[in-house]
C-alpha cells in the first residue's frame, strides 16, 4: 500500500508539472495582449513584467512565473 501511495505521488508531480509549465506562457500573452502598444508608465511597467515572467518560465521556475503575471494582470485590472 506504501508503495502504491508513492506511485501516485510521483506520477502527479509528473502530470501536473508540465500543466503548470503551460499555464506561464498564456498569462505573459495575457499581458501583453492587454497593454497592446500603450506607452504609460503601468504598460511599460507590466511589460517588463511580462519579460521577467517569462524569463522565470524559460528557467523552470513555473510558480514563481505564474504568480508574477497574475499578479501583474491584477494590476492592470483583470
Amino acid at each position: 500500500m506504501k508503495r502504491f501511495s508513492v506511485l501516485i505521488a510521483v506520477a502527479t508531480l509528473f502530470t501536473a508539472g508540465p500543466a503548470l509549465a503551460f499555464q506561464c506562457p498564456k498569462l505573459v500573452n495575457e499581458i501583453r495582449d492587454k497593454v497592446g502598444n500603450r506607452m504609460d508608465n503601468t504598460a511599460n511597467d507590466a511589460k517588463a513584467k511580462a519579460d521577467e515572467a517569462e524569463k522565470l518560465h524559460k528557467d523552470g521556475k513555473h510558480a514563481e512565473a505564474e504568480k508574477l503575471a497574475k499578479d501583474t494582470l491584477a494590476a492592470l485590472g483583470q
